[in-house]
């Protein structure tokens, strides 16, 4: 039972953990990675600096019990020395104090020599850990400095995919359906060609309706009895009259405008027919 709940919960947590780095937002988790890469080679150092210092202390411990070693190799052998010359002399009492402290001074000496292959080998332990220490901080300011570069790079691309994430969300925008709160670019073309389209549709309609024939007819016939009766007073004062234009002429195309010229100009010069020959025409212009 207890092997099912440890399941449960590692299966909790690594979806939860699953969940949070598809919401986090990369930039942040880019440098939480860099500060702990930096804490970390900072704890590395700290470490290394440690070492170092055992090192030294050693060797520092190493030095001094050398400088007494050798003290006590000389104070050995004075006191031999001593102790010789004192039973060459036939002081036998001073002799035996100068073998007691000569003992005395060996014992010492034994004891530092111990003392002192024991630190050889303490400080020798210490250079290879600083060594190592040195050389694990070295590389590891190598793989910091990388991290850091790459750190740039990454930040350089997140913002390259920010800006294109922004573009085709713009892209996306221009070409989205009717429903959304904004129209698009789309939908105010498409409602535009269809009142542009409805409006050259009813234009056409117009243009070929009956009434629009009957006004066009109308206006011809007005434009050519008002041409006539320009005719008739150029030669009434002896101008020469200008090759007139036919109604045919100047009428847009249709079906029915000749038919209607044709009725309505015998009915304008039978109207404006000159009268004889005499004053009564000037009379009655």
């Amino acid at each position: 039972m207890i092997k099912f709940f440890k399941r449960l919960w590692n299966y909790l947590t690594a979806g939860a953990n699953q969940k949070f780095n598809e919401k986090a937002d990369p930039k942040v988790q880019l440098e939480q990675a860099i500060t702990e890469a930096q804490d970390q080679h900072r704890r590395l150092k700290e470490h290394a600096a440690n070492v170092i210092a055992q090192q030294k202390q050693t060797e520092l411990q190493l030095n001094r019990s050398l400088e007494h070693l050798g003290k006590l190799n000389a104070n050995a052998r004075q006191a031999v020395t001593m102790a010789d010359q004192a039973a060459k002399s036939g002081d036998a009492a001073k002799a035996a104090e100068y073998t007691r402290a000569a003992e005395t001074i060996a014992t010492q000496l034994v004891e530092v020599e111990a003392q002192v292959e024991e630190l050889k080998t303490m400080h020798y332990s210490a250079t290879q850990a600083a060594d190592q220490a040195k050389a694990a901080v070295a590389t590891n300011g190598q793989l910091l400095q990388q991290k850091l570069a790459e750190r740039n790079k990454l930040l350089s691309q997140l913002e390259q995919a920010k800006m294109q994430e922004q573009m085709n969300k713009a892209m996306s925008s221009l070409s989205e359906t009717v429903g959304q709160d904004v129209p698009t670019l789309n939908e105010v073309r498409d409602k535009i060609e269809q009142r542009y389209a409805r409006a050259k549709g009813m234009s056409e309609l117009t243009e070929t309706s009956v009434e629009t024939r009957m006004v066009e007819i109308e206006a011809a016939a007005q434009n050519w009895e008002a041409q006539s009766r320009l005719d008739k007073i150029r030669a009434e004062l002896g101008i020469e009259t200008a090759a007139a234009p036919t109604p045919a002429a100047t009428e847009a195309p249709g079906t029915e405008a000749p038919a209607a010229e044709a009725t309505a100009a015998p009915e304008v010069a039978t109207a404006t027919e000159p009268p004889a020959e005499g004053t009564t025409a000037t009379g009655s212009f």
